[in-house]
């Protein structure tokens, strides 16, 4: 009974060695392949980017109130982020309180190179970033998603992926916004912050879309 006992013990330790050096192999792994690695071997992570449509409406926004606190007008501004596959579903709703009326809203675009995607046309991804006023400086905005993990409008995207691999993804991503200079580490065509500003006024939706070729604008329509 003792020898099945420590035989067992040995089998256990040797079997925790054995996964512990795996685990820091594939660290090492992870640390070592880059963003662009992971673009031009992954076939699901090309294919999930291939998916991707041209992008239109990405988001709306309204006024919820206008009103005078302290002798200055502050807006209260709700903000909707709509789903890839269907403009009606929104994945995430904020409200911000805004001093004055004319609001910045700010989203990071991310293009990368046709080759990578292996369809010939360019893709990209568009993260939302922050929401500001006329008066405020941009980095004191308000973050509208945090800048770390999968955005909610790429929700899924990646399930093919294993976990380390989506993770690697979308920290690449969100750090390129802050360092540019790793574009060519990564092969990453361009990324570049496109920030509009709009006067809200009650009634009115802004409508928030983006081209085929990454240009962002806003539409106001009539409040139903």
């Amino acid at each position: 009974m003792k020898l099945v006992l420590i035989l067992s013990l040995i089998l256990l330790l040797l079997g925790a060695a054995g996964g512990m050096v795996l685990w820091q192999q594939m660290s090492t792994w992870n640390v070592a392949m880059t963003l662009s690695d992971l673009l031009k071997e992954n076939r699901q992570l090309q294919a999930a980017l291939a998916r991707l449509t041209a992008e239109d409406q990405i988001g709306y926004a309204k006024v919820v109130r206008q009103e005078t606190v302290d002798g200055r007008l502050v807006t209260t501004v709700r903000f909707a982020e709509t789903a890839r596959d269907d403009q009606r579903r929104q994945v995430l709703r904020r409200e911000f309180d805004i001093p004055g009326d004319v609001v910045h809203f700010d989203a990071l675009v991310v293009r990368f190179p046709p080759q990578m995607v292996q369809d010939g046309e360019a893709r990209a991804l568009y993260l939302w970033r922050r929401v500001y006023g006329e008066t405020m400086a941009p980095e004191s905005g308000f973050p509208i998603v945090a800048e770390d993990g999968e955005p909610p409008r790429y929700a899924g995207l990646l399930d093919e992926l294993p976990p380390p691999h989506r993770a690697m993804f979308w920290e690449a991503v969100w750090s390129l916004a802050n360092d540019p200079q790793k574009l060519s580490e990564h092969g990453i065509r361009a990324v570049y912050g496109n920030a509009l500003y709009t006067r809200m006024v009650p009634g009115l939706i802004y409508v928030f879309r983006i081209g085929p070729t990454g240009d962002f604008f806003v539409e106001s329509v009539p409040e139903l």
